[in-house]
């Protein structure tokens, strides 16, 4: 596999699905709900979308893709067997085109466009995208970068010193999860914060901005593989809740700059959650 032009094909894509985002961005937008009255979708979304698969489709024309979203361009088909889900072997691109709807449609900054690319069901290369924000984190099969520099998770010891991201989305009537989860982190670490894009707080993560986060429950595969595959580029650990290896189908996600990662381990432990 040429990773090297997988890698720039992933950035290409998420910078292309970014621009469309960052063109609609604080106007007037079509909001829907999907499952829940506050997991929100947009035609934006949609053609943020359709642009990124465009691009990845015209280097790569036959491999699978996974998005979140239901829109595809036309003449695009698609195994709906692997459309929610990570195909086992072969190559294959996940994509969320706006991962941070909430904080989008709120007018919030923080939100990002992301394209892995995987093969036999690992990240390989991949791209996060902050169009309001204009960053770029990248990283293929060597260091992650952010605009083009070397970025490194932190070098922090004490778990009291760390800020720590939550993961995940807590929908009402799970309060007493998210409540637990929140107090065990509080007392453990020295800040804790909830960014509302799990694929942005993993590049914070990557960067060393933060020095962990994590969640209970399994993520989505579009919210995940690029975050996990920047910190993994950036000397951090990344483990499910019981501190194994991590899979796009672990139960849990632990990431950590690996300097107290049994503390992090811990207070995920604490709550369950849904994925974002």
């Amino acid at each position: 596999m040429d990773t090297t032009h997988r890698a720039a094909v992933a950035e290409r894509a998420a910078c292309a699905g970014g621009v469309v985002a960052r063109e609609q961005y604080r106007s007037t937008l079509d909001v829907e709900t999907k499952a829940d009255k506050n997991d929100l979708v947009t035609a934006t979304d949609r053609e943020a979308q359709e642009q990124v698969v465009a691009t990845i489709r015209e280097a790569y024309p036959d491999d699978a893709l996974v998005c979140e979203e239901d829109a595809l361009p036309p003449g695009v088909d698609r195994d709906t067997e692997t459309r929610k889900s990570v195909p086992p072997s072969g190559p294959a691109w996940v994509v969320d085109p706006i991962d941070g709807t909430a904080n989008f449609v709120r007018g919030a900054r923080f939100w990002t466009s992301c394209v892995a690319a995987v093969v036999d069901g690992v990240p390989v290369a991949g791209a996060t995208y902050f169009p309001a924000l204009g960053d770029v984190y990248a990283a293929g099969g060597g260091d992650t970068t952010r605009n083009g520099t070397t970025v490194t998770v932190s070098e922090r010891t004490d778990p009291g010193t760390f800020a720590v991201g939550l993961l995940g989305w807590w929908p009402m009537g799970k309060g007493d999860e998210h409540a637990a989860l929140f107090r065990t982190s509080a007392e453990t670490f020295g800040d804790v914060r909830r960014m509302g894009s799990m694929q942005g707080t993993l590049a914070l993560v990557a960067a060393g901005t933060l020095d962990a986060a994590f969640m209970p429950a399994r993520p989505h595969p579009w919210d995940s593989l690029v975050g996990v595959h920047l910190v993994r580029g950036a000397g951090g650990t990344v483990t499910d809740v019981d501190g194994g290896p991590w899979t796009h189908d672990s139960e849990g996600l632990v990431v950590s700059n690996g300097q107290a990662h049994e503390a992090v381990l811990a207070a995920a432990r604490a709550g369950t959650s849904d994925g974002d």
